[in-house]
């Protein structure tokens, strides 16, 4: 009589060397920033000048004790928010209008003959080149930065919508169709769980586009923002304050970026990523 067949083993969990290859990952990653910090302290602390001018520039010193002071004060804050809210409100009015509108030029000839061409000839145009007609368009300026900002995520997240609609392989359309499905059955079935990758590769770039632009746009017309103020300390010579408002934008992109990616992973949790998911 046969043997009887072995149970199927369940799955090893996941082995203590990806843990390792995280942490080791984690490690040079912030290696490397530690290092870059050094570099500057020295070249900087020694008055190095070597065609570049670091004898010029503030030290880690100074400019650490320049972000204390500013972290003190009210207006720091307040022009953190005023920036937040800028990216945000014009991000998300690019979101859903770069979303909707890739749909409508992937799927719809009519629209794309019609709607196609205008983005065409604006899209090539810098978003911050239409500050002066957004001045001159709005009532405050208020509305023409948040303009700007919107302006400056649409392309990428229109351009990347319709890419991805366009690239979806019409076997999956007639397969709903033929169970009896309906254009929003196509729509909600096959066209929104498609794209979704390659919508969400448009909002990464376009939200650090749109830092660009905001930043861009707030010092040429702001009166609150971290750009306005990384401007005006410019103009005064304070040089810390100056590099407090660049690393104030560093870290305000990247948190903004990596909330879009880490959104993106879990609504795409779905996708086969292999050892995507150990780093």
């Amino acid at each position: 009589m046969p043997a009887a067949a072995e149970p199927a083993l369940a799955p090893p969990p996941a082995p203590k060397a990806a843990r390792r290859r995280s942490w080791s990952s984690l490690t040079v990653r912030f290696a490397s920033v530690a290092a870059a910090i050094v570099v500057w302290q020295v070249l900087t602390a020694n008055d190095v000048r070597l065609w570049l001018r670091f004898d010029t520039l503030p030290t880690v010193g100074d400019i650490v004790t320049a972000f204390g002071n500013r972290l003190a004060t009210e207006d720091y804050w307040l022009d953190l928010g005023q920036s937040l809210i800028r990216i945000l409100t014009g991000f998300a009015i690019a979101a859903v209008t770069g979303v909707i509108t890739g749909i409508m030029l992937g799927r719809s000839a009519a629209f794309a003959d019609s709607f196609g061409p205008l983005t065409e000839l604006a899209r090539p145009i810098p978003a911050i080149a239409i500050v002066p007609v957004a001045i001159l368009l709005f009532p405050t300026d208020e509305a023409g930065i948040v303009f700007i900002t919107f302006l400056a995520a649409y392309f990428p997240i229109m351009v990347s919508t319709r890419h991805a609609v366009r690239a979806l392989p019409t076997l999956w359309e007639d397969s709903v169709r033929t169970l009896g499905g309906s254009r929003w059955d196509v729509i909600t079935r096959v066209v929104l769980p498609g794209i979704l990758p390659g919508v969400f590769g448009g909002l990464s770039v376009g939200i650090g586009v749109a830092w660009i632009c905001v930043i861009s746009a707030e010092m040429i017309s702001g009166r609150l923002g971290v750009g306005y103020r990384t401007w005006q300390a410019y103009t005064v010579l304070a040089y810390p304050d100056v590099f407090v408002g660049i690393i104030t934008i560093g870290v305000l992109g990247f948190a903004t970026s990596a909330a879009v990616e880490l959104v993106g992973r879990r609504v795409t949790r779905w996708l086969p990523r292999g050892e995507e998911d150990d780093r």
